[in-house]
């Protein structure tokens, strides 16, 4: 049963900073962006290196390469059968760890009420 719901994180200020920093990127990058949610939604818990990685605390990162662009976007899992996407990132080499500590306040956020926390 690897299929999971993916829901983008709200703030709330009602802004989703994943759907934002979607809007900012280019067409193609988009495109392929929302191809590896795809995945990310059809594989939940198995999806692995090289479209995704644990960086630490539950967070994950759903990563996709353009040309020599790294586009990444930081996900947790809300039990076994929703993962919540809580940004996206243009990274060099690696994540950089206020990135991922964001992703975690994201998430006790999330966590703490789920339905006012998703869209």
């Amino acid at each position: 049963m690897p299929r999971v719901e993916v829901v983008f994180f709200r703030e709330d200020d009602e802004t989703v900073p994943v759907r934002d920093w979607l809007d900012s990127i280019s067409k193609k990058a988009q495109a392929k962006c929302l191809v590896k949610l795809g995945r990310l939604e059809e594989l939940g818990h198995e999806l692995r290196r090289p479209e995704a990685d644990n960086l630490r605390d539950d967070i994950y990162e759903l990563r996709v390469r353009l040309q020599d662009v790294n586009y990444c976007m930081l996900y947790f899992f809300h039990g076994r059968t929703a993962a919540a996407v809580s940004h996206g990132i243009v990274k060099q080499k690696k994540v950089p760890a206020r990135e991922i500590d964001l992703a975690i306040a994201r998430k006790r956020l999330f966590e703490a009420d789920p339905e006012a926390h998703s869209e």
